[in-house]
């Protein structure tokens, strides 16, 4: 835990590698990911580098297995859904002899899977033309529309001798053919179309025509104009037995054609079976190398080119898996001469490293999202745990609503493991599901808030009895049943017995006073924790003066914030809750306000008409107010004082009493800011109120038979706008409401996040950046 609540300590390695195991240690390195390599060629062109060879080589291997999981997604049956997913685990990073095996195979099956469609593809084009000589072949001259186009052929001179053209053509060109062919023949011609009846191995359709013609002239026109129109025209005999014959031996060839088609089909799933059995582990391989190389081209060459020279970050306590690693790949390698690093001494601020899991990384994400810790600064993620569920929580208080909430989540953390949930590339949903484990604790802070609040949907729940009784009043005050308002006096002996034991009485739910009470009390609550919260990080920076030596800073920046804050702040909290203790049912109505008397301390007033709430509560009043003055002068001139170079005096006051009045009306607009955790809890219960007194009070109220179905259709609306209003929008409306109360209410107090991430080079990094789930 220590190391969440500060980064690790990094240190700046240099390595020496042997230049013929090199590959190997890196290699060794990207399977440990720990460090990350610096670039020593900043000015030397990617193309330019020493093994910008070997990376173009594997970019060229990656197009290969590209077009093969191409072709495995377009023809492989039954049809495979999503991307190929890596090994588990991950083969190691090929040798090369076993990439240049690797690219001959890949290689070879692309080539045997090209010849494969391209026989597939021309076998169905035979089929096709095949298919439209059969559909012409096939239809007899008799039968043409009818008995219409044999009589048309009857009524011409007997000693004409008729030719015909049968073919097919897209029917879209079929009315301007037609019309074409009639108008350029003058009408010495006969036309029939027919749709063809033999199924197509292509998904276009066509239509059979059948053209009819004597003399030469005419047919010539005729044959120019099938051209110019793109059809197929086929030869078309006169006798049914020589049609017969053209037919039975189309159908023969065909049929022929097909078995083979079907054996080509059955040897190219062969070949897909087989791509899909070892393309996922040649693209790990294959990504590895590459990524291998990536980082030599970052290494310089020493002056003997006998090794290559890196430059990494790496966490201190990992120094030793970082030689073991370098052992190792000298091992794989054979090299006679292991690998070595030495520590630099650096001015350069190291990158920031929190190692997180499955649970702490969407809270660490959160933090990064507004800055990255400076190196070694207090992480807000420890707390950040805690406290910005708990506020998403006071904003979104309904027992129902959080249980819907958090057994989502539940599901999703159940489920964690599942390949399809984790590799889903939908942004949403990887948002969703990165921040699983905040989503069921958000959802469980508002079951625990929800139940303070005694509100289930809207609804309030009596686990307990009340501690409000009725029987009193009514004998004291002599109540019927036409009495209009019935007011509960806790003065009277029976009527309040005490408080409620767990959150707020539900007999408020029945009250007419009940927003007036709810007001005051979520208001006040509001403003307690955001000053608790506020003074939480303030009394952090505490942390990062003493790591950071700055112990002057304790007493002249720490101290005198701090003061500040309680004596303005805390000040008024104290007399909240001293009212809240003081004062009873039976005084309530002499308790003072805690408004006028804030305003009075300031003004150096004294109000007589309202009392006092302790005694000498005039002098605390100036002491909190001397106090108050004297740090906020004390923050204003605290730099001038640690500061050691020579400095413009002028300068340096003017912009400290900047800082000073930005911190003191900072305090006092954080301070409102945290109101909001009143107005959203607020906006949220009425918005529940609504839903239930518009929607499901309707569908209860039915009294008639078919009361249960408009019930039913009723409660499928209630839980359609509960879920798209109440958990969705209004989930995300307090959700970025308690990122802004993390950000700027409480990480400004003593959080720079100025630094930048540490990002080692990695593998299983690499391999999900290739899948899309970055």
């Amino acid at each position: 835990m220590g190391s969440l609540f500060r980064s690790e300590e990094v240190c700046l390695v240099q390595l020496f590698l042997q230049s013929d195991s090199a590959y190997n240690c890196v290699s060794e390195l990207g399977e440990l990911g720990i460090v990350e390599f610096r670039d020593l060629n900043p000015n030397v062109n990617a193309f330019q580098r020493k093994f910008v060879g070997e990376v173009r080589r594997c970019e060229e291997m990656e197009k290969t297995f590209a077009f093969l999981e191409q072709e495995i997604g377009r023809s492989l049956s039954p049809s495979l859904r999503g991307p190929l997913q890596p090994p588990v685990p991950t083969p190691p990073a090929p040798q090369p002899k076993e990439l240049l095996t690797i690219e001959e195979e890949g290689e070879r099956l692309a080539r045997e899977l090209k010849e494969v469609a391209g026989h597939s593809c021309n076998r169905t084009s035979t089929i096709s033309l095949l298919c439209f000589n059969i559909g012409p072949t096939f239809v007899p001259l008799s039968q043409c529309s009818g008995s219409w186009f044999w009589n048309q052929c009857h009524a011409f001179p007997p000693k004409k001798v008729f030719l015909f053209v049968a073919g097919v053509v897209h029917p879209w060109k079929v009315p301007a053919f037609e019309r074409l062919l009639w108008r350029a023949c003058r009408g010495y011609i006969i036309v029939d179309f027919r749709d063809m009846e033999e199924k197509l191995e292509l998904p276009e359709t066509w239509k059979i025509f059948l053209i009819s013609y004597w003399g030469d002239q005419i047919g010539q026109k005729v044959k120019k104009i099938c051209d110019c129109f793109h059809t197929q025209t086929f030869a078309y005999p006169e006798g049914v037995a020589e049609r017969g014959e053209i037919l039975s031996g189309l159908q023969g060839r065909i049929e022929d054609i097909r078995s083979v088609m079907s054996e080509t089909e059955q040897y190219l799933q062969q070949l897909l079976l087989r791509a899909l059995v070892v393309l996922p582990q040649w693209k790990v391989r294959v990504q590895k190398c590459k990524a291998v190389h990536l980082v030599l081209n970052l290494c310089s060459p020493s002056v003997t080119e006998k090794c290559l020279i890196a430059e990494a970050w790496c966490p201190v306590n990992q120094l030793p898996a970082v030689q073991s690693a370098l052992r190792e790949g000298g091992r794989k390698s054979g090299s006679g001469v292991d690998s070595f690093y030495n520590r630099l001494p650096t001015t350069v601020s190291p990158p920031t490293l929190f190692p997180t899991n499955s649970f702490t990384a969407g809270f660490q994400n959160i933090v990064d999202a507004y800055g990255v810790a400076s190196y070694r600064e207090v992480n807000p993620a420890l707390y950040t745990t805690i406290t910005f569920p708990f506020l998403f929580a006071v904003m979104f208080g309904d027992v129902g609503h959080g249980l819907l909430m958090a057994v989502a989540a539940l599901w999703m953390v159940l489920e964690e493991k599942d390949p399809k949930l984790r590799n889903n590339t939908n942004e949403i949903w990887r948002m969703l599901f990165g921040g699983r484990y905040l989503i069921l604790l958000m959802g469980l802070f508002s079951v625990y808030t929800g139940a303070i609040y005694n509100e289930c949907f809207s609804r309030r729940l009596s686990p307990f009895t009340s501690s409000w009784h009725i029987a009193p009043m009514a004998t004291h005050y002599n109540w019927t049943y036409t009495t209009p308002l019935l007011t509960l006096d806790p003065n009277i002996t029976g009527v309040f017995t005490g408080p409620y034991p767990f959150g707020i009485d539900p007999v408020w739910g029945l009250a007419s006073n009940q927003l007036t009470f709810l007001n005051s009390y979520k208001m006040k609550m509001s403003v307690i924790i955001g000053i608790i919260h506020m003074t939480f990080g303030v009394s952090l920076s505490f942390f990062n003066y003493m790591h950071f030596r700055k112990f002057s800073s304790v007493f002249l920046v720490l101290i005198p914030e701090l003061v500040f804050m309680l004596c303005l702040f805390g000040y008024l909290v104290f007399m909240v809750i001293f009212k809240w203790i003081a004062y009873g049912p039976a005084d309530s109505n002499t308790a003072p306000s805690i408004l006028i008397h804030f305003i009075d301390m300031f003004l150096f007033v004294e109000n007589k008409e309202n009392p006092n709430l302790f005694e000498a509560q005039v002098s605390s009043n100036f002491s909190m107010y001397c106090l108050f003055i004297l740090n906020m002068s004390a923050i204003h001139l605290c730099d001038l004082c640690i500061t050691e170079h020579e400095f413009d005096a002028t300068n340096e006051f003017m912009h400290q009493a900047i800082h000073t009045i930005e911190y003191c009306l900072g305090c006092i607009s954080n301070t409102a800011s945290y109101l909001r955790l009143w107005a959203l809890s607020l906006a949220h219960a009425q918005l529940s109120e609504v839903l239930w007194t518009m929607v499901m009070r309707n569908g209860l109220s039915s009294q008639s038979y078919m009361g249960s179905v408009f019930l039913s259709v009723v409660f499928a609306g209630f839980a359609v706008l509960t879920v798209s209003i109440l958990l969705v929008m209004e989930g995300l409306s307090a959700f970025l409401h308690a990122l802004r109360l993390h950000w700027v209410e409480f990480q400004n107090k003593f959080y720079s996040g100025t630094g930048y991430k540490l990002n080692p080079f990695c593998f299983s990094s690499v391999i999900s950046v290739s899948l899309g789930n970055v």
